[in-house]
């Protein structure tokens, strides 16, 4: 939707084409944090690619929640949007890593984050087991299907044509045009963007191998009322911990608990979602052991294995990107508007993203799932062990 809502507003006449319904997959299962940055750290992407491309990432890092603040503005969107997103830290190597990352950041000139002792998160979170954290000024969180469905609708003010149930079974090019096959009939244009992301299957097959679909899931308590729920988070932030299989947490509008962590490689999702999430859940709040669960979802989100969004172009017709690696909030509002800019000539930013390589998965598609599970067994032994 980014991609279209930019296009829109330049005045070009954008269709978008739709498997399901405005919102069914990530944008609008996904978690409701707004996380700036990439999977990738800057200290990682400077050791892969340079200091040249470390710099160019660090200034993007803030613009992709920057456009979500704006269109709910200007579009008035309402979604239940709050600033604030924590980092929590379970060990003091953890916190060594906030403040590296925070120095980090701040020579790109971010500077919206504050490192918390642990009596300073225990303002924040209701909760015992951190020993401290970084709150991001600057991050927040919304009601995910409220946004895009929101956003769908500030589209079709700027004119855009939105067709739901249609889902793709083919994408071509010639040196005239390009062409989207769908279900009920077929859609010819100057130019086509591939957004499928996780969802994407065989549609295009030289995307299919770039990136794997990872299944992550979320659970909603009942109401908690809001002296209970604001017990949990005083301040209204949302919170993510630093492990590698990390939780993360907000309450919502209705004053639920939202819940979420763990990862199936692969995309499958687990039998019981509620048993998977309720320990993690019960530790970090033992004060709602045993609180009726309303609603548990899983969904999935495209990993690549750099933990880098890959961003290109198929012959001179088709652009595609994705593998935002579990940040797609703030990473496809961004990189919507890069792929804009680059449809209408200006692609300098494109350029630089579609240069780095991408690096296969271990294993190729058919063991690529199985390949990530044991190297994930690795750093879930360092989570456990605080290393």
């Amino acid at each position: 939707m980014s991609t279209a809502i930019h296009l829109a507003e330049q005045g070009l006449k954008v269709v978008v084409v739709e498997a399901a319904e405005v919102g069914w997959g990530a944008s609008g299962r996904n978690g409701g944090q707004v996380v700036n940055g990439l999977n990738a750290s800057l200290a990682t992407i400077t050791k892969r690619y340079g200091e040249k491309t470390a710099n160019f990432v660090g200034g993007l890092l803030q613009e992709g929640a920057g456009i979500i603040y704006d269109w709910v503005e200007r579009y008035g969107i309402d979604c239940d949007l709050k600033r604030g997103n924590i980092y929590a830290a379970y060990t003091e190597q953890h916190m060594r890593d906030l403040e590296a990352k925070k120095a980090l950041w701040q020579r790109h000139g971010m500077d919206d984050h504050e490192l918390l002792d642990r009596a300073a998160i225990r303002k924040h979170i209701g909760s015992d087991v951190y020993v401290g954290g970084m709150i991001d000024h600057s991050g927040g969180h919304m009601h995910p299907l409220n946004l895009v469905l929101g956003e769908a609708r500030a589209f079709e003010g700027l004119g855009g044509v939105i067709y739901e149930h249609s889902p793709v079974t083919r994408v071509g090019q010639s040196p005239d045009n390009a062409v989207v096959e769908t279900s009920g009939g077929r859609v010819t244009a100057k130019t086509v963007v591939v957004c499928g992301n996780a969802y994407l299957g065989n549609v295009v097959p030289e995307l299919t191998s770039r990136v794997m679909p990872v299944s992550t899931q979320m659970m909603a308590t009942a109401p908690l009322g809001k002296e209970r729920a604001e017990a949990l988070l005083p301040t209204g932030v949302c919170v993510e911990d630093v492990r590698y299989i990390l939780d993360y947490f907000r309450v919502s509008a209705d004053y639920r608990l939202i819940f979420g962590g763990g990862v199936v490689y692969g995309g499958t999702d687990p039998a019981d979602v509620v048993a998977k999430l309720r320990p993690n859940m019960e530790k970090v709040f033992p004060q709602l052991k045993g609180e009726r669960i309303d609603f548990a979802w899983s969904g999935n989100f495209a990993l690549s294995f750099s933990r880098v969004p890959q961003m290109g172009r198929l012959g001179n017709r088709i652009y595609f990107a994705h593998g935002y690696s579990g940040h797609g909030v703030t990473g496809s509002h961004l990189f919507g508007r890069i792929l804009a800019e680059a449809i209408q000539g200006n692609t300098k930013r494109f350029d630089t993203f579609a240069a780095l390589p991408w690096i296969p998965f271990p294993g190729g598609r058919m063991f690529r799932a199985q390949y990530s599970t044991i190297g994930s067994w690795w750093y879930e032994f360092k989570d456990r062990f605080g290393l």
